[in-house]
């Protein structure tokens, strides 16, 4: 049997800057690098403050707990993996983050969206997506995201630097970059 390879990523700034966040990175977890991060954060430091988050396809939570170092009120980590959901869990433990400031959903991403918006969920500021890049599901959680977007929301999407996706009608992209294989992108949702 093949061990597991054991992956850390730093946090970036905020409270938690320098913390390192240990994963696995086997099945398919990927994690976000700390460049493309700090990118994100940069793009986004003028919303996380007071934030309700939701982190997609969680893997690592690093894209999350970036958030909560930062500010954001609360956020809401999603994966269908126990051992992520797991990991997740044991890093804001040791972390000593506020419960009150998070949620682990341990279920699927499409499926955690069709039940929030039915059962009254209250809407996000910033979502972010990193689904594996081998899955249609990027289009999915976009067709099902809007019900839970505030008036003034950001969206990160992620993707193989190979393929940029096209967006679905409401979306526009207010910046786009690439990092090696990653492609990666704020946007955002108006009714069409």
């Amino acid at each position: 049997m093949a061990a597991r390879a054991a992956g850390k990523l730093r946090v970036i700034g905020g409270q938690w800057r320098s913390r390192i966040i240990d994963f696995d990175a086997a099945d398919g977890v990927r994690a976000t690098p700390d460049r493309v991060r700090q990118t994100v954060y940069d793009w986004l430091q003028l919303n996380i403050h007071g934030a309700r988050v939701l982190d997609l396809f969680a893997g690592s939570g690093a894209m999350g707990i970036e958030a909560l170092s930062r500010g954001a009120a609360q956020c809401t980590f999603v994966d269908k993996g126990a051992a992520q959901i797991a990991r997740i869990q044991n890093t804001l433990t040791t972390f000593k983050a506020d419960p009150g400031r998070y949620l682990l959903q341990r279920q699927d991403s499409p499926l955690f969206l069709q039940h929030a918006a039915a059962n009254g969920t209250p809407a996000f500021d910033v979502v972010l997506i990193d689904p594996p890049f081998d899955s249609a599901l990027r289009e999915q959680v976009l067709a099902l995201l809007p019900p839970l977007l505030r008036a003034h929301h950001r969206i990160l999407l992620e993707w193989p630097s190979h393929s940029a996706p096209e967006l679905p009608a409401g979306y526009t992209w207010l910046k786009q970059k690439q990092a090696g294989q990653v492609g990666y992108g704020l946007l955002t949702y108006s009714q069409p």
